[in-house]
């Protein structure tokens, strides 16, 4: 291929890539619920093939992976959406507390002989803006999953869907055999991903909650949450959950259960982090930094929060997508975190 036919692929494929977001942006509103149930679907996928394996009948099997659906999603949003309400209406008061504390805090700075104004402090600390920030995430995700019938029958039908498709495409594709090997490759890759990442997401929101309980901290719940869903977002993801939490736990409890607050989640997210999500993932499925922020800027812009906390998911799916192509292996090389380990 020459120089001028390359340049006239990459102007076409990258003008395609444009449309493709201008179009998800602007069908947000069907294709997040769409998404939602996606993922449910595949993290349920493996919980269902165990109950097939035990001879339950597939309806049955769907109908016992729904109802734990229905009544998970139903338990936590019970929850949450009450500490939403309840955070809302105190964040007025928090926010002045918190300028109370900050108050002290300079004039005790200022005793000690250095001059710090506290309007300028003020200016440049805002915690209700950080806090507020998590909450709309939280209330986001809620409104996508508002429409909970449409996202059951969703993943009721994906399910279905899933027990016939390898017969579907030993009968559709030409080479059959080769297709369905790769086909199933990336969706087992997926899959591995998906479940492990909710299972150690899961427990690193219970621990955060039960540690937030103990200190007694406002809110646990809530902050549990947040924990378990921005661990989907690496390197950034523990950072965004964990200050709001430790600014709350300076204004409720004082500077001594602030700093316990930070250990926690310090402690949870090394152990998280550095043990044992690498021993079951591997750190073959790592991104790069900047990919993590330009992901979640690019899906943030598209879906709002909640593309910002499948950000992550989304891009590894299409890492995953680029690696089981040889021609488009080259991009997921230099997507990666940790490409030399990978070629190793």
């Amino acid at each position: 291929m020459s120089d001028q036919h390359k340049g006239t692929h990459w102007l076409v494929s990258l003008a395609a890539f444009v449309i493709i977001l201008a179009g998800l942006k602007a069908a947000s509103q069907i294709v997040v619920p769409l998404m939602l149930s996606i993922f449910i679907a595949i993290i349920c996928a493996p919980m269902m093939a165990t109950l097939r394996r035990h001879r339950v009948p597939t309806w049955l099997s769907i109908l016992l992976v729904v109802g734990l659906i229905l009544i998970g999603i139903s338990s936590i949003a019970l929850l949450v959406g009450s500490a939403i309400d309840n955070f809302s209406a105190q964040l007025p008061s928090y926010k002045l507390r918190f300028a109370e504390e900050v108050a002290g805090a300079v004039s005790a700075i200022n005793g000690l002989g250095f001059h710090i104004s506290y309007d300028q402090v003020k200016g440049y600390i805002d915690p209700s803006a950080l806090m507020q920030m998590v909450v709309n995430t939280l209330s986001g995700l809620g409104s996508a999953l508002t429409n909970l019938v449409l996202v059951v029958m969703t993943v009721v039908f994906i399910l279905f869907e899933a027990v016939e498709l390898p017969r579907k495409l030993a009968l559709a594709l030409d080479d059959a055999a080769q297709s369905l090997v790769g086909f199933q490759s990336f969706i087992k890759s997926v899959n591995r991903y998906l479940v492990i990442k909710t299972t150690v997401s899961v427990l690193t929101g219970v621990c955060i909650t039960l540690w937030l309980w103990v200190l007694g901290v406002d809110f646990p719940i809530l902050w549990g949450v947040s924990a378990f869903l921005l661990n989907f977002v690496p390197n950034i993801g523990s950072i965004i959950a964990a200050v709001p939490v430790v600014m709350l736990a300076f204004v409720q409890l004082g500077a001594l259960s602030s700093g316990l607050t930070a250990l926690g989640f310090l402690i949870v997210n090394l152990v998280v982090g550095n043990f044992i999500e690498p021993r079951y993932m591997g750190r073959g499925l790592g991104l790069s930094t900047l990919v993590v922020f330009l992901s979640l800027l690019l899906w943030g812009w598209v879906f709002g929060p909640v593309g910002m906390l499948l950000s992550i998911p989304l891009t590894i799916i299409v890492k995953l997508a680029l690696e089981a192509n040889p021609k488009t292996h080259w991009l997921a090389i230099m997507i990666d975190s940790h490409p030399e380990e990978d070629k190793a």
